[in-house]
């Protein structure tokens, strides 16, 4: 036993000599790993807007005309890039500011309060959403000596489209009377207003133009009442801004009088009868705005619609027959008005 443990010792100590005397095995090389391969940028989030308007979605006026610049918007990012709500019929006030705020709350990137009747309580909301941005419209205030960096304005030189329209009513005209109809004496519906007389006068001094302001943005049944006052006085060719136009182009249909249609195309509610609209476009100040606030920029900026930047269009009516020398003539006050070498004279 004795000898078996000594022979398993001895060869046990040569074993451990042998090992310690082997060459050490050299690590495996290292090896490089994969190059990372490049990944595909993150898809860019949805821009998310929000309106408040005064009125229908549908209202072939100013609301629709914001909703009709969204659509083309949507249409050319796609839904998965650009994404908007609204609510429509914010007639009163108190209302509307709920809405802005509860947009607010929900994280849109942009708040949109449609109706110049909305700045005092935009001016109360914005400042408790800093990180938000607002805009506007028709105005030029952002609220910036006030200490508010957040709030977008826009506006339109609709005396523009005003004077395009006075033009063509002074050639078409056979009474030499002209009708103007309008809710209040403000904005742009009052621009609109100014810049048909000046068209007007400017192609035809002995044109008479009416101007009628109902004082109301809604009332269908005074608008109509208006241009009924205004045809039976000898108006033959008439023009108006509102949602309740849709009263006096009625009228206009009933008559058989002309009709230059103001903010959304309003060919569609008379279509013998309405000779062209002048279309706001908001797209241009949307995109802007959409790059300002993807840029960092909440607010601070007023932008302005006119023809020379496409934020005002004259759409023709295919329906109307309108002779081509006047469509000629209008074309070429919109290009002088582009270039600058026509003036409307309204400040």
């Amino acid at each position: 036993m004795k000898t078996r443990f000594l022979i398993f010792a001895l060869a046990l100590i040569a074993m451990t000599v042998i090992a310690a005397c082997a060459p050490v095995a050299a690590p495996p090389p290292a090896t490089s790993a994969p190059a990372a391969q490049p990944t595909a940028a993150p898809a860019a989030e949805q821009f998310r807007v929000a309106v408040v308007m005064p009125s229908a979605a549908n209202d072939l006026a100013f609301s629709q005309s914001m909703v009709d610049a969204l659509n083309r918007l949507q249409s050319e990012m796609g839904k998965d890039k650009f994404d908007f709500v609204y609510s429509e019929n914010m007639f009163v006030v108190g209302d509307a500011a709920a809405a802005i705020r509860d947009y607010a709350t929900k994280g849109y990137n942009l708040v949109i309060a449609h109706g110049s009747q909305y700045g005092a309580p935009l001016q109360e909301i914005a400042p408790d959403f800093p990180d938000t941005a607002f805009a506007w419209g028709t105005a030029v205030d952002t609220f910036e000596d006030k200490g508010i960096k957040n709030v977008f304005a826009y506006t339109v030189a609709s005396d523009q489209g005003g004077y395009v329209e006075g033009v063509m009513a002074a050639k078409l005209s056979k009474s030499k009377v002209l009708g103007a109809l309008g809710p209040i004496p403000a904005g742009d519906g009052q621009l609109t207003i100014r810049g048909f007389e000046a068209g007007a006068l400017a192609t035809d001094p002995a044109i008479k133009v009416q101007t009628t302001y109902t004082n109301s943005f809604s009332d269908v049944a005074l608008m109509s009442q208006a241009a009924q006052t205004q045809i039976a006085s000898g108006a033959d060719v008439l023009t108006g801004t509102s949602q309740s136009v849709v009263g006096a182009v009625s009228v206009i249909k009933d008559k058989n009088a002309l009709w230059f249609g103001n903010q959304s195309d309003q060919s569609s509610l008379a279509p013998g009868n309405v000779v062209a609209s002048q279309v706001y476009d908001w797209t241009f100040a949307l995109k802007d705005m959409m790059s300002q606030i993807n840029a960092g920029t909440r607010g601070g900026e007023v932008f302005i619609m006119t023809f020379a930047n496409g934020g005002l269009v004259m759409q023709f009516n295919d329906g109307y027959a309108l002779p081509a020398d006047i469509k000629t003539l209008a074309e070429q006050t919109i290009a002088g008005l582009k270039d600058g070498s026509i003036k409307t004279g309204i400040e």
